[in-house]
């Protein structure tokens, strides 16, 4: 499993482990900074590596690979486009083709519901996309890419994860919901700059894993060049509705909207198709009890305005000050300290 340092990898690894799973875990460590509090009962044994520089022989022996390290949202993209495509389109296309190489049955893939883009009425896995930006222009490509490597000895599966939300040892504060919550507790305000207006689909990360334990657990014809959308339909939130929940959470917080304009992605999406082919997957958490379980740990770590704007929880400002600091260069490869 590739990224297993990262907010979803770091709650994910020990449920793969205590599912059954031996596993492999590898991370090149952009994130270390980011632990919010201790969170999980294990970490498995991790190969320091950038995916770039993944080799046949590091894949060896290998069932299946769940790949989640690429830059992982929407600033980063407008950072350094190029770079972007070169580590999330063109590096995971590589790892694909080596592990098909290699003998790796199956390999599965975090994709994102932000391929949409924008889109009228409520859309599936085969409405067609919209990418509004360099983060999902590479998830569209990246699923077209591997899925023609698709045969009778590698079987990929595409998981377009609704924006993710919920606690993490290695926390985002860089996504909507966590953003917001941690907002609100910090300021006690919600200032929006927008009107709130735009649909966005929540999946706890949890649920995102409870998704890949049951892709891997599933009979390889049932999910063999799928693409499932992860997440509920009662979670389809305008970005408003979100701030309403947090600020209904968290008594004296105020919530206020701008004007309309600027992100202009919105689209609502149906999860019928992974509840179909994958029995019995459900969500287990919505916002309100996502807004709950981060108030909970704001109150037990005593969060504060300084920890929550820190470097560590927001990946753009962390990459920022690896190249500042000469620890990365410029395509974010570590430097050796001579």
């Amino acid at each position: 499993m590739t990224g297993t340092e990262g907010y979803l990898g770091s709650v994910l690894a020990p449920e793969l482990v205590r599912a059954g799973h031996d596993l492999l875990a590898v991370d090149t460590g952009f994130y270390k900074a980011g632990w919010l509090y201790n969170g999980v009962d294990s970490t498995p044994q991790t190969l320091v590596r950038d995916i770039r520089d993944i080799e046949a022989e590091d894949l060896a022996g290998i069932e299946a690979i769940v790949h989640m390290a690429e830059l992982s949202n929407d600033p980063l993209g407008a950072f350094n486009p190029e770079l972007t495509r070169g580590i999330n389109h063109t590096g995971s296309v590589r790892l694909a083709t080596m592990a098909k190489q290699a003998g790796v049955e199956r390999f599965v893939y975090m994709s994102s519901c932000s391929v949409y883009g924008v889109a009228e009425g409520i859309v599936d896995e085969s409405s067609p996309i919209d990418p509004q930006t360099v983060y999902a222009e590479c998830k569209a490509m990246v699923e077209r890419d591997v899925l023609a490597m698709a045969d009778d000895g590698f079987s990929p599966t595409f998981l377009r994860n609704a924006t993710a939300f919920g606690a993490s040892p290695r926390m985002r504060f860089d996504l909507v919901l966590n953003n917001l919550s941690g907002l609100a507790w910090t300021t006690k305000e919600i200032a929006m700059t927008s009107d709130g207006t735009p649909w966005r689909p929540l999946v706890h990360a949890l649920d995102i894993a409870k998704a890949i334990k049951m892709t891997l657990a599933a009979p390889r014809d049932a999910v063999h060049g799928q693409i499932f959308n992860v997440g509920s339909d009662e979670q389809n939130y305008q970005v408003r509705e979100i701030a309403a929940i947090i600020g209904d959470a968290l008594p004296g917080s105020e919530v206020s909207f701008g004007a309309s304009g600027g992100d202009n992605r919105s689209y609502k999406v149906t999860f019928d198709k992974i509840r179909e082919v994958l029995p019995g997957y459900e969500c287990d958490w919505n916002a309100q009890r996502g807004v709950e379980q981060l108030l909970a740990i704001f109150d037990s770590i005593a969060l504060d305005e300084e920890m929550f704007l820190g470097r560590g929880f927001t990946r753009l400002k962390q990459l920022e000050y690896l190249i500042r600091s000469g620890q990365v260069d410029e395509e974010l490869f570590w430097r050796v300290p001579s």
